[in-house]
C-alpha cells in the first residue's frame, strides 16, 4: 500500500504528483500491463538479445567519434 504524507496546506495537485511519482518507481502500472498478455518466453529473449544489440551498436557509434 503505497502511502502519500500530505502535508498542512499543501495542495492536492501537489499530493497526486507525489502519489503517481510513487507508482512510477514502484513499476506497479507497468507489471499490469505486462500481465494482460502472455509473452512466450523466446519473445522475451528475443527482445533482451535485440535490445542489447541496439545498445552496444549506439556506444561503437560513439567511441568511433
Amino acid at each position: 500500500m503505497i502511502i502519500v504524507p500530505v502535508k498542512e496546506g499543501e495542495s492536492i495537485d501537489r499530493a497526486l504528483k507525489k502519489l503517481k511519482r510513487k507508482f512510477e518507481k514502484t513499476g506497479v502500472v507497468k507489471e499490469l500491463r505486462e500481465r494482460q498478455k502472455f509473452t512466450k518466453p523466446s519473445v522475451k529473449h528475443r527482445d533482451v538479445v535485440n535490445r542489447a544489440i541496439y545498445i552496444q551498436h549506439i556506444q561503437d557509434e560513439e567511441a568511433a567519434m
